[in-house]
């Protein structure tokens, strides 16, 4: 049986701010950010939006009436999540007027936890092939204003149905992991924003892909050849052209040619948004295959997932048969060019316009913010919510 993604989406805020002009804000010469690490654009997230009403308004663009049926199971994967005990989905069960017949909860491993979802999901429609699940990887990332880790900021969410029988991606059997108890990445309980070492990181999921592709060619005898393209997480694109390049030596001059042609369709979203934390791997899946020319069904992808702390997994899928009808390229184009750019000095205000910590009542001004899912403010402790259309 095959089971797989059956349809994927995604959705980020009507801000951004230009990375050249962010640049230039700071000092920096522009191409640190351009081609340092590979962004042009940076999504900024206006406080009406949180990782539930991301994932909400992502989710929403492949619910059917049919398919909210078939959906006995929500994940919500976040490393942003608003409540210390209930979990995102089920705040999302109630704003996606989803059956209350369902069983909802969150997981967390920094990057990686939308994997883990994934991989649960595959294993839970194995035994229950009649069901479906609806997976969410919705963050903010947040490092600060004006420190070294501002420019991999970014933020919106990834939703996917996982089935049997998938229109998109069939997942193959054989995966290889690795956990090591690192000090990459982390964000404690009380701080808004993350603690990183960014070189140490960097370096770090370089060896981590290097050792999982190696266990996975050892374990399956397959080479850089059987694969069309290659999927990475990525917080900023330069990153995964690094991990690539580790491997690209193992493979002869039209492989590489290939698998370079593909990954530049696979960062094009994902220059013009940023870093989505769990979400950013499955945008680049999502960048890759609405911007092919060349990709064919039965080719075979291979996709790595790297949570900081840190925890990685190598794992493949299949290309369905008229894959490229079960996506969504207009919707999500129409949505880029939808966005607004904003000033740096607005982008600042933005940051800064943080809810209480304390629980203090707030109503937000919702004028400005045209998505179908907002936060409307806090009353009581409880985070309130608001369909608008």
């Amino acid at each position: 049986m095959k089971i797989g993604i059956d349809q994927i989406s995604f959705h980020t805020t009507q801000y951004f701010v230009d990375m050249a002009e962010l640049a230039q804000a700071r000092n920096e010469d522009p191409n640190k950010y351009l081609i340092g690490i590979g962004q042009k654009k940076m999504a900024v997230i206006p406080s009406t939006q949180d990782s539930v009403t991301l994932a909400a308004n992502a989710a929403a663009k492949i619910l059917t009436p049919t398919n909210r049926q078939q959906i006995d199971t929500v994940i919500f994967a976040s490393e942003s999540g608003i409540d210390q005990s209930k979990s995102g989905a089920v705040y999302l069960q109630s704003l996606l007027a989803l059956p209350q017949q369902v069983r909802a909860f969150e997981v967390k491993q920094a990057c990686y936890s939308a994997t883990a979802a994934l991989q649960l999901a595959c294993g839970y429609i194995a035994l229950h092939p009649d069901k479906k699940v609806l997976i969410t990887a919705s963050d903010i990332a947040r490092y600060g204003i004006g420190n070294a880790g501002e420019p991999t900021q970014g933020g919106g969410a990834i939703a996917m149905i996982i089935s049997k029988d998938p229109k998109i991606l069939a997942l193959e059997a054989e995966s290889t992991v690795l956990t090591e108890n690192i000090m990459d990445f982390w964000r404690p309980n009380y701080a808004t924003e993350a603690k990183v070492d960014g070189h140490y990181s960097g370096h770090m999921y370089v060896d981590f892909f290097d050792e999982v592709f190696a266990a996975y060619r050892q374990k399956t005898g397959m080479t850089l050849a059987n694969f069309a393209a290659l999927a990475f997480h990525l917080p900023y694109t330069k990153m995964g052209l690094k991990a690539l390049r580790s491997v690209l030596p193992q493979a002869d001059a039209g492989t590489q040619q290939r698998l370079m042609a593909n990954f530049e369709d696979s960062r094009q979203y994902n220059q013009i948004v940023g870093n989505l934390y769990t979400g950013s791997l499955y945008l680049s899946l999502l960048s890759l295959l609405e911007n092919t020319n060349t990709l064919q069904p039965g080719d075979r992808l291979g996709l790595f997932s790297y949570g900081s702390g840190a925890v990685s997994e190598f794992y493949t899928g299949i290309l369905q048969a008229n894959f490229k009808a079960a996506l969504l390229p207009k919707l999500h184009q129409a949505m880029f060019a939808a966005r607004q750019q904003v000033t740096v000095s607005t982008y600042e205000q933005l940051f800064q316009q943080q809810l209480p910590t304390d629980g203090s009542t707030v109503e937000l001004d919702l004028s400005q913010d045209p998505a179908q899912f907002v936060l409307t403010g806090i009353d009581a402790h409880q985070r309130q919510y608001r369909k608008q259309y």
